[in-house]
């Protein structure tokens, strides 16, 4: 096998771990912050605090990473994820929200420094197959849609405290990935390129359409689809359906997440970044429609299959989008303001997903998110215009 290969399948394998424990995570958060919550509208203050945690971090990582190199920045973002679990469990025993929060917000921290398996994974392979290198690193997902929501129920009772077995679970699968990740040999990033510009402010690099692009395809999808999947769970309780239904719903959400990314880098390759970004707002758009029409086991289950596809489409293209818009001694702080700025907004989402659903319900939840999709679709629009007209114009 080529070191190439290795290498992505070694951070697919770490992506595996690191989902598995934020689905786990998502789908019993919001449950456990019901039970320590000093009122409703704080229940989901614990996936929030996730959100936050990644959004402290995001920028720290790559800048640390740029200093002492991928493979210790992942393994200290992996005890992190330990951490989170300890934590976590330690707040459920103890009857303390604050901690339970505190636990969570090192799953954030973990989930930062994530954020670059798909960055590291571009970077060792060949030009041509980055998109291929982005999309087979978020296909590892596909364990954790299968394995987080199963852990997270089947482990909810194995402690005193009801879900202090699901942290448990989470510290274990921290220390899983910071094994592998301890053995897993990841080249360092050449700083510059022989004859290289020198490097610019992100002010000129952000002025560029396709990087503006990028970025606001990647935070639209975040932050469209955290909000929904923050308030999924809480809602489909408040329609009378069990914690088993929305623990399936979140399950074949994160299918569809990952499952696209065993095609969404070749038909990168096939039709193009943009247009795969355009469909991916269409199918978010198409689950609005959905979750609008009703509250039935099947309205939640099929609208949250399209919101995972659709954050994919958006996801893989934007980010494969933005490897054409820096040189490699931009590299780390263009990564970061990307990230930053997409985990901004899926904060932003996280933290107003409970008081949404609390105050308007699920249709509120959702109507929320059309401003945003609108903003997406037209500039993702206007940019693919632009493309035309040039390769019209050049041919």
């Amino acid at each position: 096998m080529k070191a190439e290969s290795r290498i992505v399948l070694a951070l697919a394998a770490s992506q595996a771990l690191h989902q598995t424990s934020a689905v786990l995570i998502v789908t019993i958060g919001g449950l456990a912050g019901m039970l320590l919550a000093p009122e409703p509208a704080m229940a989901t203050l614990p996936l929030a605090t996730i959100a936050l945690g990644t959004a402290l971090t995001i920028v720290p990582a790559s800048l640390l990473m740029a200093r002492i190199g991928r493979k210790a920045g992942f393994l200290i973002g992996a005890l992190a994820g330990a951490g989170a679990g300890a934590v976590g469990a330690w707040g459920l025993l103890s009857g303390s929200f604050v901690l339970l929060c505190a636990g969570t917000g090192l799953a954030g921290v973990y989930q930062g420094f994530a954020q670059y398996y798909r960055f590291a994974a571009a970077e060792a392979a060949e030009e041509a197959n980055r998109g291929r290198a982005i999309s087979w690193v978020l296909a590892g997902g596909v364990i954790a849609a299968l394995a987080g929501p199963a852990l997270g129920t089947s482990t909810r009772g194995l402690l005193a405290a009801d879900y202090a077995g699901s942290f448990l679970a989470v510290l274990l699968l921290g220390l899983a990935a910071a094994v592998l990740l301890a053995f897993t040999r990841l080249p360092q990033a050449e700083a510059s390129s022989p004859g290289e510009a020198p490097a610019r402010s992100l002010r000129e690099i952000a002025r560029q359409p396709l990087f503006r692009v990028a970025v606001i395809g990647a935070a639209a999808a975040f932050g469209v689809m955290v909000t929904v999947m923050t308030a999924t769970p809480i809602s489909m309780v408040a329609h009378a359906h069990d914690v088993g239904s929305a623990a399936m719903v979140i399950q074949w959400h994160v299918l569809g997440m990952f499952l696209p990314s065993f095609f969404s880098g070749p038909l990168i390759r096939r039709v193009g970044a943009l247009p795969l970004m355009l469909g991916g707002t269409a199918l978010l758009a198409g689950h609005v429609a959905i979750a609008l029409s009703g509250t039935a086991l099947l309205n939640f289950l099929s609208g949250l299959v399209l919101v995972g596809v659709g954050w994919n489409f958006l996801y893989v293209g934007g980010s494969t989008l933005l490897l054409d818009t820096y040189r490699p001694s931009e590299r780390a702080k263009v990564q970061a303001l990307n990230d930053f700025l997409i985990v901004g907004v899926a904060a932003a989402g996280s933290f107003s997903a409970g008081a949404l659903a609390d105050a308007f319900g699920w249709r509120g939840v959702n109507l929320a998110a059309l401003p945003v999709l609108l903003l997406a679709a037209l500039a993702i629009a206007a940019a693919l215009r632009l493309e035309r007209r040039r390769v019209s114009a050049m041919s």
